[in-house]
């Protein structure tokens, strides 16, 4: 198992990660990944660490495809993967409604045909084999009736193959990530559940593909007070991160087995009793989607991450070295 340390959103005034992503790539740590929602961009974070270091990958969880025209997206990975010597490992997804049509203005229907022409007119960018073409109907290139004519990129790729990762929750989501990607980025994964749900959908995965899950890492004695801050961040994503119709979090969720809970905590999130939707999370949903304890406990959970699809865990929250190293030294023995 690879171990990587996702970083999330660049969310504060001078949030600067460059000390901890100095620390990971020391520790041995193989990527560090950042994110996008409504505020910060994710690659620009990327840039600014990858300039200050020299091995660990840099990976985008994920770069939104509403945000960017998909040959934006190619130049933009193209000239990072080159400034970086080859480390990019290209996340991107379709987010949700609620973004996609709520801050840029776009329609958010048919994501995964929508997903599937962005990756295939970004690789056709990359392989710079002919000028680009594409019949749409969500990326027409050239416009169709317009003045344009097909064009080919103008510098060469150091790579014309960079990895694509699918942000994916849904089972046909997940299977587009199998048949399209090299990888695929849960944001919530409950280990001992994945073959289950997501078995037919990973089954014909090539050789190599990376399930790299997100998971919410607490090093504490006090495993009530790390259960809530787990607890805390499930509240948000169940109960606001979505349109009141359109949750995926809130879906997954439910697809793990708790769909009443995920019902109830919505509701009570939408109707402003947060604090009872915060109660309404299960403890074992909290603890099955992270890791949390004193070492000791953390080493005996990690036994059902080692033993399920996961081959990278990106481990969310620790930022200083000696929380990394405990963490390096469990996963990696």
């Amino acid at each position: 198992m690879k171990l990587g340390l996702n970083l999330g959103y660049w969310q504060r005034h001078a949030d600067d990660a460059t000390e901890t992503v100095l620390a990971a790539e020391r520790l041995g740590y193989d990527s560090v990944w950042t994110a996008e929602a409504h505020g910060s961009d994710v690659f620009t974070p990327l840039a600014w660490y990858g300039a200050r270091t020299t091995r660990i990958r840099l990976g985008t969880s994920i770069a939104q495809i509403s945000a960017r025209p998909p040959v934006t997206t190619a130049m933009t990975a193209m000239t990072l993967d080159h400034l970086t010597g080859g480390r990019l490992l290209l996340g991107v997804g379709a987010s949700g409604p609620q973004v996609v049509e709520g801050w840029y203005g776009q329609p958010f229907a048919k994501p995964l045909a929508r997903t599937r022409e962005y990756v295939e007119i970004m690789r056709k960018v990359w392989r710079r084999e002919e000028p680009v073409t594409s019949e749409g109907p969500h990326h027409p290139l050239p416009l169709p009736g317009g003045l344009g004519k097909p064009l080919k990129l103008i510098t060469h790729p150091l790579r014309p193959d960079i990895p694509v990762y699918l942000g994916a929750e849904g089972p046909k989501n997940v299977a587009l990530a199998a048949e399209l990607g090299q990888g695929w980025l849960p944001l919530f994964a409950f280990p001992s559940k994945i073959e289950e749900m997501y078995g037919p959908s990973l089954a014909n995965a090539p050789e190599g593909f990376d399930v790299a899950a997100m998971v919410m890492v607490v090093i504490s004695d006090d495993v009530r007070a790390a259960l809530d801050g787990v607890k805390m961040m499930l509240t948000l994503y169940i109960g606001g991160m979505g349109a009141r119709r359109r949750n995926f979090h809130a879906d997954i969720i439910g697809r793990m087995g708790y769909a009443e809970a995920a019902e109830r905590i919505q509701a009570l999130y939408l109707a402003g009793r947060r604090d009872e939707a915060f109660q309404a999370i299960p403890d074992e949903l909290a603890d099955g989607i992270s890791l949390v304890g004193p070492p000791a406990r953390i080493k005996e959970r990690l036994d059902l991450w080692h033993r399920s699809p996961v081959t990278s865990l990106l481990v969310m929250g620790p930022r200083d070295e000696p929380s990394l190293k405990t963490i390096r030294d469990l996963v990696l023995g």
